[in-house]
């Protein structure tokens, strides 16, 4: 094995530790949460090797990397999540590799992907991405829906062709009555969630927590946490 792949074969190991511990305190059970290595920055040979260790759920956030990235890597048995804000202009690049798009959170995005889906023949995932930080009818620091737009936003995914709601994204915001309350966060996620689901029972997915804030996003009832630095290591600066 070589120094990077144990390097990285340590660190999920030790990620893993504390899903399964978050998972035990909160009385759930260890395969309701997904992982997902965010491995933005990190050349293909890391994705590579993430395989290898049995990672099968890698996400990036800029097209202009992952896209390569994901070319080197098709022949892997990866699911590629785009977590990222998402131009218009980018959507057919993105829905060549990804399976699911976590950052969904305006109708011309939606009729974007839906366009697309519908082109390349492919069903792609969405989740509605929450701005826990954005005023009614605005949007957060780092994109997303305010609350009160989720049910008609996940409507029109629903309602698009080519498209599957999946369910809801949020990033814990810096701003806002949830600044530096991770878990408060997490739990109005999964009260949203909840909510959505009465419309959309397959609607499922609740995307949150990283790598600093994987266990109150578990407590809260998250079933996929994005983790980076924790697996991969201090990124790389970018250039």
């Amino acid at each position: 094995m070589t120094d990077r792949k144990s390097e990285i074969a340590a660190n999920l190991a030790r990620v893993e530790e504390r899903i399964a511990a978050a998972c035990a305190a909160a009385g759930r059970a260890r395969d309701e949460v997904t992982l997902i290595v965010v491995t933005k920055t990190f050349p293909a040979s890391d994705v590579r090797l993430l395989s290898e260790l049995g990672v099968r759920h890698v996400a990036e956030n800029r097209d202009q990397d992952a896209a390569p990235k994901a070319a080197q890597c098709a022949d892997l048995p990866l699911t590629w999540h785009f977590v990222g804000q998402l131009q218009t202009n980018k959507v057919r690049s993105v829905v060549g590799y990804a399976g699911v798009v976590h950052s969904v959170d305006r109708a011309r995005l939606v009729t974007a992907l839906s366009r697309e889906a519908v082109r390349s023949g492919r069903e792609v995932g969405c989740l509605v991405q929450v701005a826990l930080d954005a005023g009614e009818g605005g949007r957060g620091e780092r994109g997303g829906v305010a609350p009160g737009g989720v049910a008609e936003l996940a409507a029109l995914v629903a309602g698009a062709e080519g498209l599957r709601l999946d369910g809801l994204m949020t990033v814990a915001p810096l701003t806002g009555e949830y600044a530096g309350r991770q878990q408060a966060a997490f739990e109005r996620l999964v009260d949203l969630s909840t909510a959505l689901r009465k419309a959309h029972p397959t609607a499922n997915m609740v995307s949150a927590g990283m790598s600093t804030d994987l266990e109150q996003a578990v407590a809260a009832g998250a079933t996929h946490v994005r983790v980076g630095s924790a697996v991969l290591g201090v990124r790389p600066r970018l250039g």
